[in-house]
């Protein structure tokens, strides 16, 4: 079995130090751990995460790559980076805020090893706030590759964070695209097309911090304009039928109308379990 791969995680100048701290930790503490670890940073940081960054690779002599890149240029732009910089094919995807089972990586390597024409693996989250034992909704998603892309017609069938997948394949379906929002789900569209293999493990390996006012964020006309222009991408990409996009899209425009209080009900009910 290949044990080799990189953690890539980005970084922003408004994460939290402590929580920045648990994922790097989560990390590193891996069964398998990491051969390389991959830093990308989305402009200019403040002291602090530097210094918390600075110890991480003084404590860990070559294993930590950090690149700086002092301009803020949006994750999509920052991530399509990062792949490149990734020695290893294989690339475990983190973020700077949530937290990762000690078992995570060694779980998607033996999938990788049992199915080598996988090109990405994902999981189950259980989202948080606050600390991981306070979970406030379960994220479960299509375990097959057929049932992840019937899937994808509707959401998103992967959880970024989760995701473990071939440097190889992600770079010839084009890479991250330059978007401040679901990069996930674009580059995902992409692999389908050009004929990568996915699957969701069905356990919680990562748990993914949500705010306070996660649901919020998630409404509004901006949010609706967003979706549609994404969803119309796919529709010109060919991924799409017109009824699919029409379903899709005037379902999520419902959405983010909806009241807060509503949506957050609908998120939970029905999005969750």
């Amino acid at each position: 079995m290949n044990t080799e791969y990189s953690v890539l995680m980005p970084l922003y100048k408004n994460d939290n130090p402590e929580w920045l701290k648990l994922a790097v930790d989560s990390m590193l503490g891996q069964t398998i751990p990491p051969d390389e670890f991959v830093i990308v940073v989305d402009g200019s940081l403040p002291d602090v995460l530097r210094n918390i960054v600075a110890g991480y690779e003084e404590e860990n002599k070559g294993l930590f790559n950090v690149h700086y890149f002092e301009q803020n240029r949006g994750l999509g732009v920052t991530l399509a980076d990062g792949v490149k910089l990734c020695r290893n094919e294989l690339i475990a995807r983190m973020d700077a805020d949530d937290y990762s089972v000690p078992e995570r990586c060694e779980k998607q390597l033996k999938v990788f090893d049992i199915c080598p024409d996988c090109d990405v693996i994902g999981s189950n989250v259980d989202e948080f706030i606050g600390d991981i034992s306070n979970v406030v909704a379960r994220v479960r998603l299509p375990q097959t590759n057929n049932e992840m892309k019937d899937f994808a017609k509707r959401r998103c069938p992967v959880r970024h964070p989760t995701l473990m997948y071939k440097k190889s394949k992600v770079l010839k379906s084009g890479n991250y695209r330059d978007y401040r929002h679901a990069q996930d789900y674009n580059l995902m569209v992409h692999m389908f097309l050009d004929g990568c293999k996915m699957q969701n493990i069905q356990e919680v390996l990562v748990y993914m911090r949500v705010s306070e006012n996660f649901y919020e964020r998630r409404g509004g006309w901006n949010q609706a304009k967003l979706i549609l222009r994404l969803k119309k991408e796919f529709l010109d990409y060919g991924f799409y039928s017109l009824p699919d996009f029409i379903v899709s899209g005037m379902g999520n425009v419902a959405v983010c109308l909806l009241p807060n209080k509503l949506r957050k009900v609908f998120y939970i009910k029905v999005l969750r379990k």
